[in-house]
């Protein structure tokens, strides 16, 4: 199998991302249940490639970025959050929020780099009709 591209997963997921419904889905399974965005677009990767993910492998995947996450994004998505709050009292909140927003999808693209260098250690099992997605957020979720 040849190596993922960083590059074309960035451009799909964008494009995915983009999509009616898609980024309410992908909020929904982060605030609900704690998944993380960047892995379910991964996911969804992998399947329009028709390439199965083993749990043991998602489980790395996982792991692969908790620390990025909890350390990086986290912390920014939560000083966003903050600001929003009390944005009248920032005179320049407009220009704040949209640097804040530009770091956090240039860290987006970052623990995207993360998922595919991790994936590209990886074998997977080559499956039309590959439901990783399933696999991360549950079946009954992931319709």
């Amino acid at each position: 199998m040849k190596p993922l591209n960083s590059e074309q997963f960035w451009q799909f997921a964008c494009q995915l991302y983009s999509k009616d419904g898609m980024q309410t889905k992908l909020l929904g399974y982060q605030e609900q249940q704690g998944k993380n965005v960047n892995l379910c677009l991964l996911l969804y990767y992998l399947d329009s490639l028709e390439l199965a993910v083993t749990p043991s492998q998602l489980s790395e995947l996982e792991l692969c970025i908790a620390t990025f996450d909890q350390e990086a994004l986290q912390p920014l998505r939560a000083t966003r959050a903050y600001l929003k709050t009390i944005q009248t009292e920032i005179s320049d909140y407009p220009t704040i929020r949209k640097e804040l927003l530009s770091a956090e999808l240039k860290l987006e693209k970052k623990q995207q780099q993360l998922l595919i260098n991790t994936a590209n250690t990886m074998i997977f099992t080559q499956r039309t009709n590959a439901e990783n997605i399933k696999l991360y957020v549950g079946s009954e979720l992931a319709s």
